[in-house]
């Protein structure tokens, strides 16, 4: 069928579609879609070439206008003068969350390269001056201590007198606590991880200010990228607000779980805080057992 006649065909079914009382169809396949359905070779010279230029002639052409009930943009039927079936859309793609943060959580690396890592990672903070004060008054930075691939990690909020004489985190009556606490969890300290928000000691042992802390977090985050605890357990209000980018106080941050790219954190008090306030330890017991069931662990 040439395409004048097709043509010709089309506009006559349209008609007594109209004439019917029909006065919308449904939205059909391509121009061209139709053209390679209804146009057939009869003729043994005919070649693909001339298939293809009548699909495209069809494509470019403008049909005759159709009754008053039907002007406009007609939907195209087929040879039976039936509308022809749509084609299905793709399904939209549904935009990300801009806050997900879709890097990989850390370096897959071998024991040796982990390691490697951090003993780079902690020479480099062995010669870091970002704070001016920090860094003019320490003994020595405190980098992190304890099992390079960890289950869980202890995340604390700055060093003391003892830790920066040492080189060490929580070596002081804190370090004592704690060391009691991660043994009745049924694990030891070389089990964990240690380590600390900030890594030099604030004069008089005072809280970090907000520009020390935020000197100070990229070495945390990349820390913790090199790690890639199951658990990280925050202790004290400094380092959970820091971790988990809070103003929210520790009370209101217990007893739940917080997701920080692939761990699970939890949040308690400071050891030193304990030393202070004797009724706080219960609280602390009852945080350190509900990680210890999310760890698998029976205490």
């Amino acid at each position: 069928m040439d395409l004048l006649k097709l043509q010709k065909t089309l506009g006559e079914r349209l008609e007594s579609l109209a004439a019917a009382g029909l006065t919308h169809l449904p939205l059909a396949r391509s121009r061209v879609e139709f053209a390679f359905e209804e146009v057939t070779v009869n003729d043994s010279a005919t070649n693909v070439s001339a298939v293809h230029e009548s699909a495209a002639q069809m494509q470019t052409s403008t049909l005759e206008p159709g009754p008053q009930s039907l002007a406009g943009s007609l939907p195209e039927v087929n040879a039976r003068g039936m509308p022809k079936r749509s084609v299905a859309k793709p399904m939209p793609t549904i935009a990300l969350n801009e806050e997900v943060d879709l890097r990989p959580y850390g370096p897959s690396c071998s024991d040796e390269e982990r390691l490697a890592l951090l003993n780079s990672m902690s020479q480099e903070v062995a010669g870091c001056t970002r704070c001016n004060i920090l860094s003019a008054c320490r003994k020595q930075t405190v980098f992190g201590v304890g099992n390079f691939r960890p289950r869980l990690v202890f995340f604390g909020e700055a060093p003391g007198a003892d830790e920066d004489r040492v080189g060490e985190p929580f070596v002081g009556a804190a370090g004592q606590l704690l060391d009691k606490i991660i043994g009745a969890c049924k694990m030891k300290r070389e089990d964990v991880y240690i380590m600390n928000t900030v890594k030099c000691r604030p004069p008089d042992n005072r809280n970090p200010t907000p520009s020390e802390m935020a000197n100070c977090w990229e070495y945390a985050e990349r820390q913790l990228e090199i790690l890639q605890p199951e658990f990280i357990c925050c202790l004290g209000r400094v380092a959970a607000q820091t971790l988990l980018k809070t103003e929210s106080p520790i009370g209101h941050l217990r007893g739940k779980f917080f997701k920080y790219r692939d761990s699970q954190v939890i949040v308690t008090y400071h050891p030193a805080y304990l030393l202070r306030t004797e009724s706080a330890k219960k609280l602390t017991w009852d945080d350190m057992r509900m990680l210890m069931a999310a760890m698998g662990i029976s205490v």
